[in-house]
């Protein structure tokens, strides 16, 4: 947890709720039961110390409009991506990803590499 504090630099942390099913995807499909625990472990550390925040209509208003724009352009992003976005952009969070390629054609939060 100390490196995601270190890579924000002190700003609010939250994780949308479409993160945190990837995150508990990631502890399903591990290859081993000493992984898995790990895996389990790390992810119920991050999810009890990191508020996650619900879809809801605010959201779901957002992400429409998101997913509409990027149509009318042709800049299709993928769905889990769109939901993060929607979500940092409706609460006003910047995103926090290694994938800057998709989240950057997403107009609105802002975007950052994690400096870990």
């Amino acid at each position: 947890m100390s490196d995601l504090a270190q890579a924000v630099s002190g700003e609010p942390i939250a994780v949308a709720s479409i993160t945190a099913s990837e995150l508990l995807v990631g502890v399903h499909r591990a290859d081993s039961d000493v992984r898995r625990l790990r895996r389990e472990n790390y992810v119920e550390a991050i999810l009890e110390a990191v508020p996650v925040i619900p879809f809801d209509l605010r959201i779901a208003r957002v992400h429409a409009l998101l997913s509409a724009q990027l149509a009318t352009v042709g800049q299709p992003v993928g769905a889990h991506d769109l939901l993060i976005s929607a979500t940092a952009l409706a609460h006003g969070y910047s995103v926090l990803t290694e994938n800057l390629r998709d989240f950057q054609r997403v107009p609105g939060p802002a975007v950052q590499r994690p400096n870990w």
